[in-house]
């Protein structure tokens, strides 16, 4: 994949640089990165991200002409006082222009902008981006301000928000900017016994606010690999209240976080692409389950289940407007890898198509249990919160064996199917919930995919429906549905129940229904339910006939 300005600008940006000039927007193409010393003979710079690091101000304007020349993508100075100049000469040039904020180190931002080149700018790859979405992830969850920091207390990723700007404290600052913890504060945290509690174990720490020191209240988790730390997660409280869950997605973060920072690390370790691949072959039964055991370090026999989540295009925010359709799909796949390692630590995450799964190992037995459906339910309320959209969750049975997979993944993908999905209906189902529709739904699909199996008794009705614009169609239904009491149905099509006994007689003589036999009428009923279907409309709603009397819409 092309990396782009907007990638780069994407993992580094705020609050390391400013875009302070680019004429040709930020979606140029960007293959390398040189450093330039004003001194150096001028050359051509063709793709590349230039950093004028010998000179500043207005001795840096020069080289912008220079490297312009050069066809450069894009240009980074510190600007000092000389920024209407640097920004005229890149306007002049048409070379986007970088303002390097003073206090950042250059080879800081090098390492950074290399990583982000090395990878691509591809965000399925393993990489600075990958641990930016996550802290930015962990801290809509929390409702904090994230640094992501090596063992060595170097800042790896940080989030990044405009109305964290005025609450972000001394310590986090100069950690940013610095790209590594100031040494007296790193050596207050280990006077306090902090960095001893982050290396024993997964315990969530509490730092206490300390206003004389420019210090904020805190909440930080070692990342670990077994008994190894590979780093820090840490939550600045900011405007707000840390959310009642912090702690348990600060958990939930630090395991996901051990994976991507595991495979930074180690080539011979599979890459996230491979890693989605092979989750997305267990879920379709492509992957041998031994080699994902393998992989993943789970026993291949264990227990599982599948939870399969979906953007519903229902949100509760008015039709049309654009928050409905913030929630990106890998912003799914965000909140979903973090909720799901807070329920099991081995938790495996992948999209496939317009859904996000979920693989539990260890799965509960017959009913999913308590913690699985609030974890369940967290997912569609943050999303709900975050951008007022709908998510569904769909829960398949514990098979026993990662083999089994793929068949909890269709029964996950059949009880989102069967969900209904306005707005007051559940969030959450589980096979066992839902078993009945499930079973339905796979009837009337192959109802409908055998044209030799039809009732020719329904296609007569739905015909004289269609030509004398009547609801014969949708008034048996209803009936059916009401275990034959015309009251009931009457009541649920709010017409008379004489109204209604006249429609079922007239159905009767028009089409050669049998509803006086159980097997027909059970035939009978279950291809009026696929005759709706097809038409894409729920029986049950109120529409005028032709002469004005209410009817139910098929």
């Amino acid at each position: 994949m092309d990396t782009t300005l907007r990638k780069v600008l994407a993992a580094v940006g705020e609050p390391l640089v400013d875009v302070v000039e680019s004429p040709r927007g930020l979606d140029v193409p960007v293959t390398g990165l040189t450093i330039v010393d004003p001194d150096d003979e001028p050359d051509q710079y063709v793709g590349q991200l230039v950093l004028v690091i010998g000179a500043r101000g207005r001795d840096a304007v020069a080289a912008v002409r220079t490297v312009a020349r050069g066809r450069a993508a894009a240009v980074a100075v510190k600007a000092g006082d000389a920024v209407d100049e640097l920004r005229a000469a890149a306007s002049a040039a048409r070379v986007p222009l970088l303002v390097v904020r003073p206090d950042v180190r250059w080879e800081r931002l090098e390492s950074l902008a290399r990583d982000v080149l090395d990878s691509g700018g591809d965000p399925a790859e393993d990489g600075p981006g990958e641990l930016f979405s996550l802290a930015q992830t962990v801290a809509l969850l929390t409702h904090g301000i994230v640094s992501i920091e090596d063992t060595a207390s170097r800042v790896l990723a940080y989030s990044r928000s405009d109305s964290d700007a005025a609450q972000v404290d001394e310590l986090r600052r100069l950690s940013i900017l610095g790209w590594q913890g100031p040494p007296d504060y790193l050596r207050m945290l280990r006077e306090w016994g902090v960095f001893d509690r982050l290396r024993t174990g997964e315990e969530v720490v509490h730092v206490d606010e300390h206003a004389d020191l420019g210090v904020r209240r805190r909440l930080a988790v070692g990342i670990h690999a077994g008994q190894r730390q590979l780093g820090t997660i840490w939550v600045q409280e900011g405007a707000t209240p840390f959310a009642e869950r912090a702690a348990d997605v600060l958990l939930g973060a630090a395991r996901v976080a051990a994976g991507h920072l595991i495979r930074r690390r180690s080539r011979e370790t599979p890459g996230a692409r491979w890693s989605r691949e092979l989750v997305t072959g267990l879920l379709d039964g492509r992957t041998d389950p031994g080699l994902v055991a393998g992989v993943f370090g789970l026993a291949e026999r264990t227990t599982a289940l599948v939870v399969a989540f979906a953007v519903r295009d229902r949100g509760s925010l008015p039709a049309g407007d654009p928050a409905t359709h913030e929630l990106s799909l890998a912003e799914l796949t965000d909140v979903v890898s973090v909720h799901a390692a807070t329920y099991r630590r081995a938790a495996l995450t992948a999209s496939d198509g317009a859904r996000v799964y979920a693989v539990l190992p260890d799965a509960p037995g017959d009913r999913p249990d308590s913690a699985l459906l609030a974890m369940c339910s967290e997912v569609a309320a943050m999303t709900l919160r975050r951008a007022g959209v709908r998510v569904q969750a769909g829960i398949g049975s514990a098979v026993a064996g990662l083999a089994g997979v793929a068949t909890s993944r269709g029964e996950a993908d059949r009880v989102l199917d069967a969900m209904p999905d306005g707005p007051g209906d559940p969030t959450v189902a589980a096979f066992s919930d839902l078993r009945a529709e499930v079973l339905l739904n796979q009837t009337l699909a192959l109802l409908e995919a055998s044209p030799d199996l039809r009732d020719p008794a329904v296609t007569l009705l739905a015909a004289y429906d269609r030509e004398h614009g009547s609801d014969l169609v949708g008034s048996v239904l209803a009936w059916l549905d009401a275990m034959g009491d015309v009251r009931v149905a009457a009541e649920r099509l709010t017409v008379h129940p004489n109204t209604l006994r006249y429609r079922v007689r007239r159905a009767v003589a028009v089409g050669g229904l049998r509803l006086d036999e159980p097997r027909a009428r059970l035939m009978h009923h279950l291809q009026l339910l696929a005759a709706v279907r097809s038409d894409g409309m729920r029986p049950g709603v109120v529409r005028p006939d032709k002469d004005g009397c209410a009817s139910s819409s098929v």
